[in-house]
């Protein structure tokens, strides 16, 4: 295996880990991060969805977030597991610009929570790292 197999294997395997962990977490109602989901929710899709309880999509985004990590795993499922990324990317990037002071101390000064989005940058490198190394698309001509 050359060090370009080896390092999508890594991300894979840290994709998968990070997604399925973290999902998991919120189902069994542990995560450290509901709080921070739940004044999202109440911004966003609680007013646009009032029948949907909080409980109820936190578990829903836990199951989709354990979804996208088994997707990383399992050759061949890549590009959807991308396109589901890209998806949860921009929920999670969400806080950044509508939580204000639940995200920054001060300009350039995160929270804890604020870090923890940040973070995404080394996921967007890992998914990106998977992407350079999938095949390209065979063109049919008829």
């Amino acid at each position: 295996m050359n060090i370009r197999q080896t390092c999508v294997l890594f991300a894979r395997i840290a994709l998968f880990v990070i997604y399925f962990w973290f999902g998991l977490l919120k189902v069994i109602g542990m995560s450290p991060a509901s709080p921070m989901v739940a004044s999202l929710f109440s911004k966003t899709i609680g007013p646009m969805m009032p029948t949907l309880s909080f409980n109820l999509f936190i578990i829903l985004f836990g199951l989709f977030e354990m979804l996208v990590g088994i997707l990383f795993i399992i050759p061949g499922l890549e590009k959807t597991a991308v396109i589901l990324f890209c998806l949860h990317m921009i929920t999670t990037t969400l806080p950044i610009f509508v939580m204000g002071k639940e995200i920054w101390v001060h300009p350039f000064v995160p929270t804890l929570e604020g870090q923890y989005i940040i973070k995404n940058l080394a996921l967007l490198v890992c998914v990106l790292t998977i992407w350079a190394a999938m095949p390209p698309k065979k063109e049919i001509y008829g």
